[in-house]
């Protein structure tokens, strides 16, 4: 056994020579000399298996002699709690010693396991232990993802699990029966029952385990003590509340919730998603089809006059879409905090440039925060177009208003207000704006051209 290990803790470095070595051995080809049959994978796991096992009972002897548990695995390399190093290397590792996560990576040696009670993180795991119980996880290996689990967990009662990676979803997967979980769940809502940044998960995981398990009568009470204990300011409260109330087929008070969402945010696509599932399940075709352009608010402007805003620019100057009126214009939508935007901007400029006289103008809508990088990089690239800023980022006015998901991103407007594309960057955007602007120069010079010619048969 020690020498399988070894061989694959020797694997392990090897791979990770290879690929800092500018990849002697392609990627692709890297990974097909790879693959494991099932019954290789089914081996490591076993083998993975039995280090973590190992590793709880060092940890239960760190414990008797420390009376705390370790800052990181490394710690336990010692000859009174782990005298074989082979145990902290998951045979499944080809990271060269690494946790997945990189917060994980242990600093001292090379350690294969996600130690999950750091010391910058014990306030938050023991908050979980609380509302879950000891089938938390301490340790994890994220070294065997397959279809059927994402990592395999070592709990605080050296119980081993096969979860996803979030199993907060189904901590069922924790215990040996729904049954357990449940009890675990009872008992820490009724020490932690406001606790906002975990009843996200805890309140709906645990009305879905009594309906599994025959308990239907007990999710009102789940949800009246949700209701009583979470306050409606915290961010998740109406989607958590909606999560519930879903289980239950409450489609009224389901429709309430998501009302009073929208209503607080017109912007929030969540709620008008909800709503418009909700209506379509209540039959009402024309809500449903409402609250779903709502969600997808691109598709209801292509070929329509685009809604008008009022802002200032940057220098306090008013600005609005009827400014334009007769152009061709760009809300060009970008950030110089993105590599992206910063890698298209003389491609912007250059389209710029080359029409400017045609017709063609351009709004920028900033999602910076920073004022002066975004000053800088108007000087810099020479940018002559106004800019609105607000230094909200993604919450900026403008943006939320055309519901704004990446950047850069272009919305082509035609001279009388009504959106061509919503996708004018980048590659597209030169074309885009050669034929908006070519279409409508040449549409005037053939009226221009049949008021003259009807001009001289009289």
């Amino acid at each position: 056994m020690k020498a399988i290990l070894t061989i694959g803790i020797m694997w392990s470095l090897l791979i990770t020579v290879v690929i800092a070595q500018e990849q002697v051995i392609p990627a692709i080809r890297l990974e097909e000399a790879l693959v494991l049959t099932p019954e290789q994978q089914e081996k490591n796991i076993e083998i993975c298996t039995q280090n973590l096992i190992k590793l709880g009972k060092s940890i239960e002897a760190y414990l008797e002699v420390n009376g705390d548990y370790p800052e990181w695995l490394s710690d336990l390399y010692h000859p009174k709690y782990l005298p074989e190093p082979d145990v902290l290397i998951c045979p499944g590792d080809r990271m060269g010693g690494r946790a997945r996560f990189a917060r994980n990576i242990d600093p001292k040696m090379p350690v294969s396991y996600g130690y999950q009670f750091r010391s910058q993180y014990r306030e938050r795991i023991q908050e979980n232990r609380t509302l879950y119980g000891d089938g938390v996880p301490l340790i994890r290996c994220r070294h065997h993802a397959s279809p059927d689990f994402h990592c395999l967990n070592l709990s605080y009662d050296y119980k081993i699990s096969r979860t996803p990676s979030i199993w907060e979803a189904v901590p069922e997967q924790l215990y040996d029966s729904p049954e357990e979980a449940i009890a675990a769940m009872e008992k820490g809502l009724q020490q932690q029952p406001s606790n906002e940044r975990l009843c996200y998960y805890v309140y709906p995981a645990l009305a879905r385990l009594y309906i599994e398990t025959g308990q239907e009568y007990k999710v009102d009470g789940v949800v009246d003590l949700f209701k009583s204990s979470i306050s409606t300011d915290y961010p998740r409260y109406y989607l958590t509340l909606a999560r519930l109330l879903e289980m239950t087929d409450r489609d009224e008070e389901l429709l309430m919730v998501f009302k009073e969402l929208a209503e607080q945010n017109p912007n929030d696509r969540t709620a008008h998603r909800k709503l418009a599932e909700i209506y379509q399940k209540l039959g009402d075709t024309e809500l449903a089809r409402e609250h779903r352009l709502k969600t997808e608010p691109l598709q209801a402007f292509i070929g329509k006059p685009v809604p008008d805003f009022s802002a200032k620019d940057i220098d306090g100057k008013p600005i609005s879409i009827a400014d334009y009126r007769g152009k061709v214009v760009l809300l060009d939508f970008r950030a110089t905090w993105s590599s992206l935007c910063l890698e298209d901007t003389p491609n912007v400029k250059k389209v710029y440039d080359t029409y400017k006289d045609k017709g063609f103008d351009i709004i920028g809508i900033s999602l910076d925060n920073d004022e002066k990088m975004l000053r800088d990089h108007l000087k810099k690239y020479e940018i002559p177009w106004r800019h609105v800023y607000s230094g909200k980022r993604w919450d900026s006015p403008i943006p939320q208003q055309y519901g704004i998901r990446n950047v850069p991103s272009g919305w082509l407007i035609d001279r009388d207000g009504t959106l061509i594309s919503q996708q004018a960057s980048g590659d597209a955007l030169e074309r885009l704006v050669s034929e908006a602007v070519g279409v409508k120069v040449n549409l005037v010079k053939l009226m221009l051209s049949i008021l003259g010619n009807n001009k001289e048969s009289k």
